[in-house]
């Protein structure tokens, strides 16, 4: 029987990964969960979701039929692969932020003509170390070069050993709708300074939509998101030594109308307190909730007039025909 990659070839391609290690520490995590929980109403950074549980989950619900973002926006990279890859060039160094492990980004750099350089860009480390060692098998000619880090703070990158002609960063997903929109327009401005006069964004958007379909895509029957949600709490419980007691707090996800944006909470289910490091102590009432997530959704004027203030050019935008998502090419230039 074969060695499996984790067992032999994840050891030896780890060994060659030369990884920029600028990972959150737990000081950082308390911090910002003391001043999330100390907030009205309180708050917890959605961030913090993606340890190796929550990666998984996150898979799943990719999966999940009612959540529609993924195989939208897959959809729509598919059927426009051949005008992305004319309109970023070749030779470029592609830069993704909050990178995952998903097959959106394996198929644009399979159509791209001959990438120089491929920068992940996450917190969570193994995860991170795993899927570079896996792209750097699966594309030798191509210098895989991971950031462990979080890509909302002022990021460093490494050079490729290659010129590049176009820097790109790709941001798939619906990522950015969880910055509320002046957040979102300064990690953009952010972005467009690092990357100066020759770089561009390829980033996907969700758009407005019946709000039914919008509020079925974070309350799935199976109860995965619940799940995702929850395991924010465990990972605390986990790593800062908190006491949250998973079966007195409920997921629940609304659209709110004003704002424009899902909000996902954990609602406390009775009174209770909890305790945080052995120093902290938050109180809860019966039905008060933390919100872990806003997920805003952006009409294409709406975006086109955020990425202009942040200092982007808008070249071209694709959505699928229900109109459900979107995906657009940016310029800096």
């Amino acid at each position: 029987m074969a060695p499996s990659f984790s067992s032999a070839l994840r050891k030896q391609q780890l060994a060659d990964i030369d990884l920029l290690d600028l990972e959150p520490d737990t000081d950082t995590l308390l911090a910002d969960v003391i001043a999330g929980l100390s907030a009205t109403p309180k708050t917890l950074p959605c961030k913090y979701f993606y340890d190796a549980r929550g990666a998984k989950l996150f898979e799943q619900i990719c999966e999940l039929e009612e959540y529609y973002p993924t195989r939208t926006e897959l959809g729509i990279l598919q059927d426009n692969l051949e005008d992305i890859a004319k309109r970023v060039g070749p030779d470029c160094a592609v830069i993704e932020p909050g990178s995952g492990s998903g097959i959106k980004t394996r198929l644009l750099l399979e159509h791209l003509h001959d990438p120089v350089a491929y920068m992940p860009i996450d917190v969570a480390r193994d995860q991170l170390l795993d899927y570079a060692a896996q792209l750097a098998v699966d594309f030798p000619a191509m210098d895989i070069l991971p950031v462990c880090a979080d890509f909302t703070q002022a990021l460093q990158l490494p050079e490729p050993n290659r010129e590049t002609q176009n820097r790109m960063i790709y941001f798939p997903g619906s990522t950015i709708g969880n910055f509320k929109p002046e957040e979102a327009r300064q990690l953009l401005k952010g972005w467009r300074q690092l990357l100066g006069d020759s770089g561009s964004l390829l980033i996907g958007v969700d758009l407005k939509k019946d709000p039914a379909i919008l509020e079925a895509a974070y309350n799935d029957q199976k109860g995965i998101t619940a799940d995702f949600n929850l395991n924010l709490l465990k990972r605390l419980n986990r790593e800062l030594q908190a006491d949250f007691n998973l079966g007195q707090f409920r997921h629940h996800a609304d659209y709110d109308e004003a704002t424009g944006a899902i909000r996902m909470w954990l609602v406390s289910k009775e009174k209770q307190q909890v305790n945080i490091n052995g120093s902290e102590h938050f109180d809860f009432e019966t039905d008060e909730a933390i919100c872990t997530e806003h997920s805003h959704k952006y009409s294409p004027d709406d975006f086109i007039t955020l990425a202009a203030q942040a200092g982007w050019q808008t070249e071209q935008m694709w959505t699928d025909e229900n109109r459900l998502f979107s995906l657009w090419y940016l310029q800096t230039g």
